[in-house]
């Protein structure tokens, strides 16, 4: 399959955004108009793929995951699912669902990752999707990864009917990763500043309260340190930057599902 780097792709975006080498021109265009709208995206976008990592890591390391279903995953990029769970388990299965077309041409690229198409909203149409029963066992435990997907559905009981779709379909001992962008509700600066900034980009999302984001998770039990910023979620060392207003815009966990 060809890649069409003639138009700006927000995958393609984010990929330059957390240092990806899959972008061209166009994206790069398109990026610096938003980083001069909001310089604090670069950040944003960083912070939340090493979280990715760790969390991935958590999983395939400590939890002994090996199968992992990861929905809204975009464009392959830097530190993507597949790389750090196999560094773990070379064995690791996924399952990337996203309707990017130009995704499957670069995460096809072994027997044990592979790409459905499916619309991720309609979770029982994704889930019957034949790809998912080829790769997947659904009587193990599974990695759900839901990571700054859920956020672009407006409505919020939509959004936690999503959620438990595919949450009740996961066996005992799996997981749920989620990550969603905050609205802190006492300091409305810190969330309507990237709400106005991102605003026609391609960038913008839905910032939730806490007890919204909560939701997503009733139910299950979270690992330590629970539902929490980013950075705080089991960092890999002491802080070398000084945190900014970006580090609060998301919170992010990971719980058991029993």
């Amino acid at each position: 399959m060809s890649l069409d780097f003639d138009r700006p792709s927000i995958a393609r975006i984010f990929d330059a955004l957390v240092g990806g080498r899959d972008h061209d021109e166009a994206d790069h265009e398109a990026l610096g108009r938003i980083l001069a709208r909001a310089p604090e995206a670069l950040e944003m976008a960083r912070e939340l793929r090493h979280w990715l990592t760790r969390t991935v890591r958590y999983l395939a390391d400590r939890a002994g995951v090996d199968q992992f279903l990861d929905l809204g995953s975009g464009f392959p990029t830097a530190e993507n699912t597949h790389q750090v769970a196999r560094r773990y388990n070379p064995e690791a299965q996924v399952v990337y669902v996203d309707s990017e077309p130009d995704a499957r041409a670069l995460l096809e690229e072994n027997d044990f990752t592979h790409l459905s198409g499916s619309d991720l909203t309609d979770p029982a149409a994704t889930l019957a999707d034949p790809a998912l029963a080829r790769h997947l066992d659904f009587t193990r435990p599974i990695g759900l990864i839901l990571c700054s997907i859920i956020h672009h559905i407006d409505d919020v009981e939509q959004a936690r009917e999503t959620v438990r779709g595919y949450v009740d379909a996961m066996a005992p001992g799996s997981y749920l990763v989620l990550a969603h962008q905050f609205d802190p509700a006492d300091d409305s600066e810190v969330a309507a500043s990237p709400e106005e900034r991102f605003g026609g980009t391609g960038l913008d999302t839905l910032h939730r309260t806490r007890e919204e984001i909560e939701s997503f998770f009733e139910g299950l039990d979270y690992v330590e340190p629970g539902l929490t910023f980013p950075h705080l979620w089991w960092p890999d060392g002491p802080r070398f930057t000084p945190l900014s207003t970006a580090n609060f815009t998301t919170l992010g966990g990971v719980a058991h599902i029993n």
